[in-house]
C-alpha cells in the first residue's frame, strides 16, 4: 500500500516537473532575446568663455563685476578651485582686482542604438500589408510593423503577409534604431593675479594744500614791417613837418 502510494506520489512529481519544463521551455521559446550595438556620429563641440574681475571677497560670498558691466553677487563653496599660475587656489585664497575667467566646453554626440530582437508569438490578428499583432503566452499582445517585401516561414515555404493567418505561430528578428544624443560638459576656471599696490602714500604734515597748476606763457605778436618797406616815406614826412614848424614860427613874428 506505501509502495503504491509512494510510486504515485513519485510519478506525479515526474509528471509536475515535465509539464514544469513544457512550460518553461514555452516560455522561453516566447519571450524576446535581443542584442543591442551603439553606433556614434559626428560630435559638435562648442565653447562659451566668460569673464569677471573680483571686487569684494569675504568668505564664501563673491561680488564680482561681468565682462558686461554688471555686478553679481556669488556664493562660491570651498570645493571649486581657480587656477592662477599653476596653483590651485579656493575661494579663501581669491583677491579683489583677480580676473577670473570661466571656460566651459559642450560635447554633442548624436548616438544610434540598434536592438535585434528575435520572437516566437501566435498570430492575434493580421491586417495586410503592415500590420500584425502577436499573442504571447503571458497573456500579452505585440503590434509589428511589416516591412515591404517581407517572407513569412509558412509550412517549409517563403510566403507573404497575405498568406499569414490567425492562430499561426510565428518566429520573428525585429530590428530597431533608437536615435540618442548624449551631452557632456567641461567647465574650467583660471585667473590672472591682482596688479601690484600703488607705492603708498605719504601721511599728511601741517594742512592739505593743492598746488594750482601753472600758466603757460603768453606768446606777444610782433608787427614786422613788410620786406619791401623802406624808412624813405618816414624821412619825407618829419621833412614836410619841420618846413610847416618853420612856416609858423615865421608867421607869429611881428
Amino acid at each position: 500500500m506505501s509502495d503504491s502510494v509512494g510510486n504515485m506520489i513519485r510519478r506525479l512529481g515526474a509528471a509536475v516537473a515535465i509539464i514544469s519544463c513544457a512550460l518553461l521551455l514555452e516560455s522561453a521559446q516566447a519571450q524576446d532575446t535581443s542584442t543591442s550595438s551603439t553606433t556614434a556620429g559626428q560630435a559638435t563641440m562648442t565653447t562659451e568663455v566668460r569673464s569677471a574681475t573680483i571686487v569684494y571677497v569675504s568668505g564664501n560670498d563673491v561680488v564680482a563685476k561681468l565682462d558686461d558691466g554688471t555686478i553679481k553677487h556669488f556664493v562660491v563653496p570651498d570645493s571649486t578651485t581657480v587656477n592662477v599660475d599653476g596653483k590651485q587656489l579656493t575661494v579663501h585664497d581669491l583677491q579683489p582686482g583677480m580676473t577670473v575667467t570661466r571656460t566651459i566646453t559642450t560635447t554633442t554626440t548624436p548616438k544610434t542604438v540598434q536592438t535585434v530582437r528575435t520572437i516566437t508569438g501566435k498570430v492575434w490578428y493580421v491586417n495586410p500589408p503592415h500590420n500584425l499583432i502577436l499573442s504571447f503566452p503571458d497573456g500579452s499582445n505585440k503590434q509589428y510593423n511589416v516591412p515591404d517585401g517581407t517572407m513569412f516561414d509558412i509550412n517549409g515555404q517563403k510566403q507573404s503577409i497575405f498568406n499569414v493567418r490567425k492562430g499561426m505561430q510565428i518566429s520573428a528578428t525585429i530590428v530597431k534604431d533608437s536615435p540618442e544624443t548624449v551631452v557632456s560638459s567641461t567647465k574650467t576656471l583660471t585667473g590672472d593675479a591682482p596688479p601690484p599696490p600703488p607705492p603708498a602714500t605719504p601721511p599728511v604734515v601741517g594742512v592739505l594744500l593743492i598746488e594750482a597748476p601753472t600758466p603757460a606763457p603768453k606768446q606777444v605778436a610782433q608787427a614786422e614791417m613788410p620786406k619791401t618797406g623802406s624808412y624813405i616815406p618816414l624821412i619825407g614826412l618829419l621833412g614836410l613837418l619841420s618846413l610847416g614848424t618853420s612856416f609858423g614860427l615865421r608867421a607869429v613874428r611881428p
